[in-house]
């Protein structure tokens, strides 16, 4: 597992306020809506202005890409590294 996906994790659990759930928990190709983690739509708001601030990472809320940028914390990795280069 990379820093940055250890790091993205760690941000899930603070945002959403999962206390219940350590970055073991967390599967990094492991779905983040319905199945899997089980996020809601409420919980990719969040999420997403988490990802941010912390990242300055925009995002349209009205793109098709954020499904496929929020499908796992692998995904939300690769996005983070794509806007750091």
């Amino acid at each position: 597992m990379s820093n940055l996906e250890l790091e993205i994790k760690q941000l899930i659990i603070d945002s959403l306020d999962l206390e219940d759930l350590s970055c073991e928990d967390i599967d990094s190709e492991e779905p983040l809506f319905v199945d899997g983690l089980g996020l809601d739509s409420i919980d990719a708001l969040e999420l997403g202005l988490a990802i941010q601030k912390e990242y300055g990472v925009k995002l349209d809320s009205d793109s098709e890409e954020n499904r496929k940028h929020f499908a796992n914390v692998k995904s939300l990795a690769a996005l983070v590294a794509q806007h750091r280069s």
